[in-house]
């Protein structure tokens, strides 16, 4: 049902009740999902029999869905937009299944009548030749050894003739798109090791890439500094690249031609919004957390390389950040200057540009605590990005 937005309620993870916009202003879910249900007079509403809130959609739910130790009955809800969710649905039940759960159904009456009983947990049916398993394998198996080697595996299988095997996919095998898969997991039931080694017939001589030989030495610095390795996705929106940095929108971006969700509508230009966005996602972790990236920005439809990292915790200020980026600098050996910076996503008088042969590499310095607030971070957050393209030996 709807209703007014001074519906209270007790969100997902919190013991008191809060009103449907102070949800949407104060909960770090809420925050970042507003624009969802913003401009409307009312807001969607699930109850149970007894009136009890199950989920304010798209939202939060309530704490009556809360997961604990000695829960044991899930109704498992996925949404989407496409038949993905069947295979999302699919994975979740049999991986509860095999640690002891029981698997029940529910019938589903679509608007056209039709009638679904989920989850469908059949297998899919697939051909699979042995001289397609030969074409990549490079070796000949026969029929019995494929269905042999399949049912290692956890597949149906069974050999219709001497040429062809009947494959039976598991229901939350989403992997298995191409019988390429099924042939690649034929070769792990085989054992790689077992597969006699052949030295091809061209001969090429293998050396590191440059960006590899850049990448190594800074992420020994920075793991010797004390920061972990994390690799977000390039993938990422407007609203995270720029408006949640404070930054303006420039014209040096690369979209996604057809996006399949707000969130993931365009390559990102620069590391450090994904950094704190990691930090949002692990607020429930202890404190100090030090992350860092060596990873791709894209600007002009050109990849170059980064390194990003972010530090949280009460204590943190301007020193410490100034502190890592003269130890890489010195590490990497070097001569670098600092200068004021005016990026609006830094703390005016706590922020400063880095500067190598003349040339702007990067920025560091305490983040602005609007910034902060667009993460829904609740505490100071100090971090510096720097291009490193220039330095990889292009030869």
């Amino acid at each position: 049902m709807a209703v007014d937005p001074s519906f209270e309620f007790v969100p997902l993870d919190y013991t008191e009740k809060m009103s449907m916009t102070e949800i949407l202003e104060k909960h770090p879910k809420g925050t970042r999902f507003a624009h969802l249900v913003k401009g409307f007079e009312k807001y969607p509403i699930i109850l149970d029999a007894n009136d009890n809130v199950l989920s304010f959609p798209p939202i939060i739910n309530g704490t009556l869905t809360s997961v604990t130790e000695s829960t044991t009955d899930l109704f498992i809800d996925v949404t989407g937009l496409g038949e993905a969710v069947y295979a999302a649905l699919n994975i979740v039940v049999t991986a509860l299944a095999e640690r002891g759960g029981q698997i029940e159904f529910v019938r589903v009456i679509r608007p056209d009548g039709e009638e679904l009983v989920l989850p469908d947990l059949e297998p899919e049916t697939r051909l699979l030749t042995k001289a397609e398993v030969k074409s990549l394998l490079g070796m000949e198996l026969s029929a019995e050894e494929i269905v042999k080697q399949l049912e290692r595996m956890r597949f149906g299988a069974e050999a219709l003739d001497e040429e062809t095997v009947e494959v039976k996919v598991p229901a939350y095998r989403a992997d298995i798109l191409h019988n390429y898969d099924l042939v690649e997991d034929i070769a792990k039931g085989y054992g790689y090791e077992n597969i006699k080694v052949k030295i091809p017939e061209t001969y090429t001589a293998g050396k590191s890439h440059p960006i590899s030989l850049l990448r190594s030495p800074v992420n020994e610095i920075m793991v010797g500094l004390g920061y972990y390795e994390v690799m977000p996705f390039t993938l990422t929106s407007e609203k995270i690249n720029f408006e949640n940095m404070r930054r303006q929108k420039t014209d040096d971006v690369t979209y996604v031609l057809h996006p399949i969700s707000e969130d993931q509508t365009m390559l990102r230009t620069t590391v450090l919004p994904n950094l704190l966005e990691i930090l949002a996602l692990n607020q429930h972790r202890e404190l100090p957390q030090k992350i860092f990236e060596f990873g791709e920005a894209i600007s002009n439809e050109t990849t170059v390389q980064h390194v990003a990292a972010v530090s949280i915790h009460p204590q943190v200020n301007f020193t410490e950040i100034y502190e890592v980026v003269d130890a890489l600098m010195r590490e990497m050996m070097l001569s670098y200057e600092v200068k004021e910076s005016d990026d609006p996503a830094f703390l005016e008088g706590r922020r400063a540009d880095v500067y190598v042969a003349g040339k702007k590499l990067g920025v560091f310095g305490e983040l602005h605590p609007e910034v902060i607030s667009n993460f829904a971070l609740g505490y100071a957050v100090v971090g510096f990005e720097l291009d490193l393209n220039d330095l990889i030996d292009k030869k």
